[in-house]
């Protein structure tokens, strides 16, 4: 079976709507978008102002936290802080379990770790909570935090084995895929340099199985936790990385492909959405190099498919790798390094097939509960060789789910050098096919893990060379998603940062365009136990803001306790805010006999 086959099963497990186009026709598919702009500018006149959010008013801030968790959030920053405790501290929690026993030590993790990141163990604990918040305008984002605890051994192992073919393995064959979206053993542990991201390894179609049920419960209790809930799922943890890794090669090498025939055309460093080919000029390049006749190649470009401009563009090309044309049947690329034409879809088996096929299935099902409880669904970004799968099949489910409103969310990297280029792209074909685009903007979790693989590898480093062009092209990106917003009011996006410059930037530029907080198109996330003095100051003035809430059993979080712990230290290092007002907060309570503060 061909990997050719993955356009049809997206199409029969996503329900695919209608294809690309860029006549005219859609801008009556923008028009709802058009209409409800002016619909908002009509209601702006009876909104109250925006409250000034004011992040360094400390009673405000900490207004719905007892004195208790304040001591204990600067005990655990505090400790997080310490590399000498750090680098010892998986140690040390074998031996406070040891010398305490289970019962003792779980007390001891939910007074300090336990309590100060994770919500409880299970939904019916993590209630109170989770209303205690929302009482606070702090919505939730649930997130079962119970992680396979695998030695390092048995996750490359695993990684491994779900990484390759059948053929790969067993020796008959060799990977074509490019070194990239290869499997490596010196990676195979893909937990290793990650601080901030849940982490799966493939076992089975049973325990995709029971991810897929885990995901159901907690878009369940999001939808009845409040109205306007989110959730958030792994793609990785839906079926077998083998396949995200063989499209992503597919995907990658097709836009490379583009982006030779542009410089051909004397066209080479335009931004994503600026380059255009000459069709003339592409027909007579796909002849010489031998890939179809001129002939076969007519009917690849026609007005229906491309319009009437003469030129092809970046996601005109996208489409063509649809089977919806025939050029699926020649796709073959040039290889840069041999001269000679290669395949460009590689061979599944029966089996593989299926695990595939079933893989989109469970996103279906995911996407329909969601749906059925209107609770929006955000799909995590993960490492870059999976990243373009990922980021093509969430497009697959916006363009069904996002039909009225944006229920699906896909995540952009930051970090990344080419985030601009995803992020323009995908607006743009959310505008041409008249689906409502929405969108997670993160910094990146696995920055180190992916310099290192680069490097030793031998490609490319995909991560922003420092901090400082992270910011920016984080701003650069959210300053385009906002001016989107401000002329369409179908698409929103989640501000998902920990950096308070960025929030504020986020709310300068969301004043100077006349977005409210009510039209509830610019949402906030951080992750619980962290920020409170900008999550709460924001939903106090009210602005839609969530937390990130894990919960499980107390051993079965201690993976995620543990990178909460690492994560802590690499913003300890570099800021000592949080902890300042935390201390400034306790200091001014002990000064006016309020040290006894009952959160109301």
């Amino acid at each position: 079976m061909s990997l050719r086959r993955t356009f049809p099963l997206l199409r029969s497990a996503l329900s695919r709507r209608a294809p690309l186009s860029t006549a005219p026709a859609t801008r009556e598919q923008h028009a709802a978008g058009l209409e409800a702009v002016r619909g908002r500018g009509a209601a702006e006149a009876g909104r109250p102002p925006v409250p000034a959010v004011d992040f360094g008013n400390t009673q405000e801030a900490y207004r719905s936290r007892r004195s208790w968790e304040l001591a204990r959030s600067l005990l655990v920053l505090r400790l997080c802080a310490s590399p000498a405790l750090l680098a010892r501290h998986e140690q040390l929690l074998r031996l406070a379990r040891r010398l305490l026993g289970q019962r003792l030590f779980d007390r001891l993790m939910k007074m300090t770790f336990y309590g100060q990141f994770v919500a409880g163990e299970d939904q019916e604990s993590i209630r109170p909570l989770i209303q205690h918040n929302r009482a606070f305008g702090v919505g939730s984002i649930l997130d079962y935090g119970v992680e396979e605890d695998l030695t390092p051994e048995e996750a490359e192992r695993k990684e491994m084995e779900s990484c390759t073919s059948a053929s790969e393995r067993d020796g008959h064959g060799t990977s074509k895929r490019e070194k990239q979206f290869q499997a490596h053993r010196a990676f195979g542990d893909r937990r290793d340099g990650v601080v901030s991201a849940r982490t799966y390894f493939y076992a089975s179609e049973a325990k995709c199985d029971s991810h897929m049920e885990t995901f159901l419960r907690c878009i369940e209790a999001s939808g009845g936790a409040s109205e306007d809930g989110f959730s958030a799922i792994k793609l990785t943890a839906l079926g077998r990385p083998q396949f995200l890794l063989q499209f992503s090669d597919v995907l990658t090498k097709w836009r490379r492909f583009f982006h030779q025939m542009a410089a051909e055309q004397g066209k080479a460093g335009l931004a994503a959405m600026d380059t255009k080919l000459e069709v003339a000029a592409l027909q007579e390049s796909v002849v010489k190099m031998g890939i179809a006749s001129r002939m076969e190649i007519e009917n690849w470009f026609t007005v229906e498919t491309l319009g009437v401009s003469g030129t092809l563009d970046l996601l005109d090309w996208g489409s063509l790798i649809d089977s919806r044309t025939e050029l699926s049947k020649h796709l073959v690329v040039p290889n840069m390094q041999t001269g000679q034409l290669e395949p460009l879809l590689s061979r599944f088996t029966e089996e593989e097939e299926r695990q595939m096929t079933r893989m989109l299935q469970r996103m279906d099902v995911l996407a329909k509960k969601a749906s059925e409880v209107g609770v929006r669904l955000m799909v995590d970004a993960e490492q870059t060789y999976f990243q373009p799968a990922i980021s093509r099949l969430t497009l697959e489910m916006q363009r069904r789910f996002n039909v009225e409103r944006p229920l699906i969310f896909n995540t952009y990297q930051c970090y990344l050098k080419d985030a601009y280029d995803n992020v323009t792209l995908d607006v743009e074909l959310a505008r041409r096919e008249g689906w409502c685009f929405g969108a997670k903007l993160v910094r990146g979790a696995y920055m180190a893990q992916e310099r290192a693989r680069a490097l030793e590898i031998g490609y490319e480093d995909p991560i922003n060379p420092t901090y400082e062009a992270t910011n920016a092209m984080y701003h650069r990106c959210l300053n385009y998603v906002l001016e989107e917003l401000k002329h369409n009011a179908r698409a929103a996006v989640m501000v998902a940062s920990h950096n308070e410059d960025t929030v504020r930037f986020t709310l300068c530029r969301m004043e100077e365009l006349g977005l409210h907080p009510a039209d509830c198109q610019v949402y906030f996330g951080q992750l619980l136990g962290m920020c409170d003095q900008i999550s709460f100051p924001l939903g106090q003035a009210g602005f839609p803001v969530y937390k990130y809430v894990p919960y499980g059993p107390v051993m079965e979080v201690l993976p995620y306790l543990s990178r909460r712990a690492l994560e802590n230290s690499g913003v300890m290092k570099g800021a000592q805010r949080e902890w300042q007002l935390l201390w400034q907060e306790l200091k001014r309570r002990l000064r006016t006999g309020s040290l006894f503060h009952r959160p109301a």
